[in-house]
């Protein structure tokens, strides 16, 4: 048996955030949408879910055309079973992260960003499955305490912190 690795870099338009995630059930789509519709009124998303049995159907769903379409493209090049690709605008990861993990079948997040996202992913005689993330870029060196300071008045600004 071999194993063939490949890295798809994912497509993340202007002014959304993306998130990555593993799960079980064909009903993730109608869960997944329940909870991102009644987190905010504002949020726009679209997501897609690829099944891992049965038809074996990339199943898709949201309140945005333009990011159920860049969900389902992403998750074709993906091509990974029970795996999910969520897209959002009008509101951030942080925001709807635990109401995701409440999902009951959501197994795994692997990513929640905005910077440039390349998926790992393992392909065998059987399928295919995400083996890990790279997101965003590699640390150029340590904070210091101006740095500090930009950090702590950012997470003021956008009112996270008091």
């Amino acid at each position: 048996m071999s194993v063939k690795i490949d890295v798809i870099r994912v497509e993340i338009p202007e002014g959304t955030n993306v998130i990555l995630g593993q799960s079980h059930f064909i009903k993730t789509v109608e869960d997944l949408y329940e909870t991102l519709a009644s987190s905010s009124p504002s949020l726009k998303f679209g997501f897609a879910f690829s099944e891992a049995s049965g038809k074996r159907l990339i199943r898709w769903d949201g309140n945005d055309t333009e990011l159920i379409n860049v969900a389902i493209e992403n998750c074709k090049k993906i091509a990974a079973g029970h795996t999910f690709i969520l897209y959002i605008k009008n509101g951030y990861p942080i925001n709807i992260l635990n109401r995701l993990k409440s999902v009951d079948e959501i197994v795994r997040l692997f990513a929640a960003t905005s910077n440039p996202l390349q998926v790992l992913v393992a392909e065998t005689d059987q399928g295919r499955g995400i083996i890990g993330v790279i997101d965003g870029y590699t640390p150029l060196g340590v904070e210091s305490d101006i740095d500090i300071k930009e950090r702590k008045e950012i997470l003021r600004k956008f009112g996270y912190k008091r």
